[in-house]
């Protein structure tokens, strides 16, 4: 985006106001709003043509035959990036999330979960997570148990917290103690391989191992190929219930950035390339399928082993405060997670 120019400090407070009013209000703002809930120390006169300043530099447009201003995809630009300032979760919202999370089960699929009811609750919009993705699943843990006789439970368990299970025949009975030996032997073996470290392995196992090991190898070539990852979605009605979204036009593009699995993926790609917080407001030229919504999304994980993007998606009237400083929030106790998943 460039860099927007420089507005003069009292064109910064009227738009600020503007924005805010708005936010709260869903209504155009009039010059005698600003005027009446605001002491700035100027007559309402001069706050109108500030205003009108504004509009002419197209930070701000009116609606219709209204009086009042609403801000426009460059206003709302200039206010995020110049005028909103840091904002942060109180110490109380920080540990009830937190609680949340050490509740939870050490299980991937729950985090990915909660994290999407966490941003949507906090920052009363729609969310999406996108499942952390590894450049290549490396081992984590084995585990054989015995069924009957000649039938073991394979559990196979990866860095970034996929877990598989596959039942193998086996030609002669083993005990458990053994398969349990196995386990631990191969476990500590392969402990953080990729498939190619696995395969490395391949000469030095005897037979049992080696079946373990072709199962264990196409398992993660399977994992390996695929170019998606799970997305989990929540809070829909959360946005479908804000006044912007009252016809039906609207309300379906909405559900089609939630819905359509190849725009979400094209969107979230582009965040991860980029890192960091983006906030992508109202399209801005680029995506004509977020003309009416914005979108604040961010990158979690650890480089180069799994990474994934989470972020909220609400009307252009967003609270952008509050949504940076959710996404911001959950997208590091996200890396810490998985920071902890692969013993880092």
């Amino acid at each position: 985006m460039p860099e927007p120019e420089e507005l003069t400090r009292r064109c910064q407070t009227v738009l600020r106001l503007v924005v805010r009013e708005h936010i709260n209000t869903a209504a155009p703002v009039s010059s005698k709003a600003i005027s009446e809930r605001y002491d700035l120390g100027v007559s309402p006169a001069t706050i109108r043509n500030e205003m009108a300043a504004l509009e002419e530099m197209g930070y701000l447009t009116h609606p219709h035959t209204s009086a009042g201003r609403v801000p426009t995809e460059k206003g709302y630009r200039y206010f995020v990036e110049k005028l909103m300032g840091e904002s942060h979760l109180s110490p109380t919202e920080r540990r009830t999330i937190n609680h949340q999370f050490h509740q939870a089960r050490l299980e991937l699929d729950q985090w990915m979960r909660l994290s999407a009811a966490v941003l949507a609750h906090s920052a009363q919009s729609a969310s999406l997570v996108t499942a952390p993705k590894s450049s290549r699943c490396q081992v984590k843990h084995l585990e054989l148990i015995s069924i009957r006789d000649e039938v073991v439970l394979l559990i196979l368990v990866l860095q970034e917290g996929t877990v598989k299970q596959q039942i193998l025949t086996l030609d002669a009975p083993m005990s458990q103690d053994e398969l349990a030996l196995t386990a631990r032997h191969l476990t500590h073996l392969w402990l953080g391989c990729d498939q190619t470290a696995v395969r490395a392995t391949f000469d030095g196992l005897i037979d049992f191992e080696r079946r373990v090991a072709e199962v264990v190898l196409d398992t993660m070539r399977r994992i390996d190929a695929r170019t998606s990852s799970e997305i989990y979605r929540d809070g829909l009605l959360n946005v479908l219930s804000q006044p912007e979204f009252a016809h039906s036009e609207s309300a379906q593009q909405v559900v089609r950035v939630l819905e359509e699995r190849q725009f979400v993926e094209t969107m979230v790609s582009e965040v991860m390339q980029r890192g960091g917080l983006q906030i992508i407001i109202g399209g801005e030229g680029r995506w004509e399928e977020l003309s009416e919504v914005s979108v604040v999304l961010a990158r979690y994980g650890v480089d180069d082993q799994a990474t994934g993007a989470l972020g909220v998606i609400g009307p252009i009237r967003m609270r952008y405060g509050r949504a940076v400083s959710v996404v911001r929030y959950v997208s590091q106790l996200m890396s810490d997670l998985i920071s902890d998943l692969y013993g880092r």
